[in-house]
């Protein structure tokens, strides 16, 4: 409803300077004060200043209108607190037309704010049947739009609907749009959408999605299935012109792994962990992988302390050792796993450390290399791609400054990565007001930033950070009684416009800034990232103020557990859930048991050599990882797709604190 932007009650409090300054600035523009059509324009294409000048010259229903269209154009031209400002102003008094079009003009707004699901429950005040054709093309777009905050199936339908409306320029966009939609849906849930018995156009899509998943690993049976699908659905849109995503996939060339440069650096202090990367590599080439069943107990099995600690700027998150469970985690249907070893292929590597990036390219090209994997430095990827070789780059690291490439697809174990999948399960579990418990570095400021972008992606706003001090400062905490309030200041939003300041009708005005929030009393998670001391301290002194039966929950990342953790910490960590990657958390116990003992119960080389077999099989799908939208793989590092600039993201497996055990989180 519109008052979850605006309280009008109170509007004539908000506005007067800024929106004077606004119409006295227009009043030059146009003198001829002109009464709009009975109905609202198609389209405010006469620019904000225009409009605002009709506005202050009108009255009554006549004002409205203009004062509409107005904050369309606002809303066009990029200028969004003037928007609200406006849309704070509308009457409340308004006729059914107009009404309308302030829910699809409030619900542009909240877009433009990433508040998705304000923005749906805008759009569930609008009836398509009542609206113009051009208002129905706007309204589609705009359910399409707030995605974030709708089940894949409404934004089908929205696709859908919005095809007979569109020209014929712009229906092949939409019908690719829609393809990239329905290939989000997991392939385990395809077959499980209840739809209506009169969605004939949707049905067709969805069984499009089936015939896709069942053949997608031969390109002669998927063509087949297609043209049989097409026979069977000659009305659907997409049978007339196949989707460009279904196109590719059906004429892809697949990229040769015949020879495979593998980039790392070799000596110096990160060649520990460079090999130990190399050697779950060639251990997949090689096939020599221990397998089991997925395990069917939840035993929990301790292993002693490690102290390895992760190669300065690797691509790897900065995660202690974690305690091993058996968690019987099912693997899913219809997911590519671990790739088959091949022996006939060569791997030859190259040490990044030895020679420049660009040379190494050469050399690796002159020797055959058809596909590279690396390197695993940010400097170094940065440089590799940034050489313009022909060669496909799995690389190993994300850069800073990330850009999409054909030929390139990036994959790391990162702490952004990590904070990404906590928003999606905390989300998940119904979780909308948390705060960020971090260390004040830049670990802590790249934590933030992933886990807010990813929270307002997924419709929620406000995320409320706190500093962590040292262990010494956490025991004066302790024995002062003073506990840890869950409290903070917003992490930067990054839903607002990037402009600081916004000139409307040749006025600048700044863009207002959110106040500053110091405390969370509606706090209901808590995202801790600390090591198992420090955590040892945190939760102790987090319930000291909020009490045991506080329905607060605690999450934290795999920095905070270690082997070896006695049950008093267990114990201690009663609730708590934190993420790892599917080998250390017991979905294949014979490969865990094999690597850990490989490496003296080292976990952080553990994760290296299972980035190492993640490598080898990624490498192996390189051509639908790249060009195939919403490409799945089953990894030990986590349930692997490739996202936005073929950046491989990962899923984690999440575990829980138990009457003194870890066991797996449902």
């Amino acid at each position: 409803m519109l008052s979850s932007f605006v309280n009008r009650r109170n509007a004539g409090r908000f506005v007067p300077v800024v929106l004077a300054g606004l119409i006295l600035a227009a009043c030059g523009v146009n003198q001829n004060n002109q009464t709009p059509s009975a109905s609202l324009q198609p389209t405010a294409n006469q620019g904000s200043a225009y409009y605002l000048q009709q506005m202050q010259q009108s009255q009554d229903d006549s004002r409205s209108h203009w004062q509409l269209l107005a904050i369309r154009a606002l809303l066009d031209e990029g200028k969004v607190p003037q928007a609200g400002q406006l849309l704070q102003q509308l009457p409340s008094q308004l006729n059914a037309e107009q009404q309308a079009e302030s829910h699809l003009l409030s619900a542009q707004f909240a877009i433009k704010q990433k508040q998705f699901s304000a923005a749906a429950k805008q759009l569930t005040a609008v009836s398509a049947s009542t609206l113009s054709d051009a208002q129905r093309q706007r309204y589609y777009q705009l359910i399409i739009d707030s995605a974030p905050g709708e089940a894949p199936v409404d934004v089908l339908r929205a696709h859908i609907a919005l095809q007979s409306t569109l020209p014929a320029t712009a229906q092949q966009k939409n019908l690719d749009a829609t393809w990239q939609t329905l290939v989000t849906i997991p392939q385990d849930q395809a077959g499980n959408i209840t739809i209506n018995a009169n969605e004939n156009i949707l049905q067709g899509w969805l069984d499009l999605l089936g015939v896709y998943y069942q053949n997608r690993g031969n390109q002669d049976t998927l063509k087949s299935a297609v043209k049989d699908w097409q026979t069977r659905y000659p009305d659907n849109p997409a049978s007339k012109t196949l989707p460009a995503g279904l196109a590719q996939v059906m004429n892809l060339s697949v990229a040769s792994t015949s020879t495979i440069a593998l980039l790392l650096p070799l000596t110096g202090p990160g060649a520990v962990f460079s090999k130990a990367i190399e050697q779950g590599f060639e251990d997949a080439h090689n096939g020599h992988l221990a397998t089991s069943a997925p395990a069917a107990s939840d035993a929990v099995i301790q292993a002693p302390e490690s102290s390895a600690s992760a190669a300065n700027n690797a691509a790897v998150s900065p995660s202690a050792p974690t305690p091993a469970t058996t968690t019987g985690q099912d693997q899913q249907p219809g997911i590519p796993h671990t790739a088959a070893a091949n022996t006939a292929a060569q791997i030859k590597v190259y040490d990044t450390n030895g020679h420049p990036i660009d040379q190494l390219l050469q050399q690796a090209q002159q020797d055959g290399a058809t596909l590279v994997v690396g390197p695993l430095l940010k400097d170094d990827v940065a440089k590799a791609v940034a050489t313009s070789t022909s060669l496909n780059i799995l690389a190993l690291n994300e850069p800073t400054d990330l850009q999409n490439h054909p030929n390139v697809c990036y994959f790391a174990l990162s702490p952004e990565n990590e904070a990404r999948d906590a928003a999606d399960h905390m989300w998940a579990q119904g979780k909308r007001m948390p705060v960020l418990l971090l260390p004040s570095n830049s670990l802590g400021d790249r934590v933030a930033t992933a886990f807010t972008r990813q929270w307002q992606t997924l419709g929620g706003t406000t995320v409320l950070r706190q500093p962590i001090g040292s262990e010494s400062d956490l025991r004066s905490r302790v024995n002062s009684n003073t506990g840890i309030a869950l409290s903070g200041t917003p992490v930067a939003s990054t839903s607002t416009s990037d402009n600081n300041a916004v000139t409307v009708a040749g006025m600048t005005f700044d863009a207002p800034t959110a106040q500053p929030v110091t405390s969370g009393g509606d706090i209901d998670s808590v995202y801790i990232v600390a090591n198992q001391a420090s955590l040892d301290l945190i939760k102790p002194l987090i319930t000291m103020r909020i009490g045991s039966q506080s329905h607060v929950a605690f999450y934290a990342n795999s920095l905070s557990s270690q082997a070896g953790a006695g049950p008093d910490f267990r114990f201690e960590m009663e609730g708590l859930q934190f993420s790892d990657i599917p080998l250390l958390s017991g979905a294949n116990p014979s490969l865990k048991q094999q690597v850990t003992s490989q490496f003296n119960q080292d976990y952080t080389l553990t994760r290296l050599y299972a980035m190492g077999v993640d490598a080898w099989t990624l490498a192996n799908h390189f051509t639908p990882l790249r060009q195939q939208a919403g490409y799945q793989v089953q990894g030990n590092t986590g349930l692997l797709k490739a996202t936005h600039n073929c950046v491989i993201n990962r899923t984690l497996s999440w575990n829980q604190y138990t009457h003194g055990e870890v066991v797996p989180v449902n």
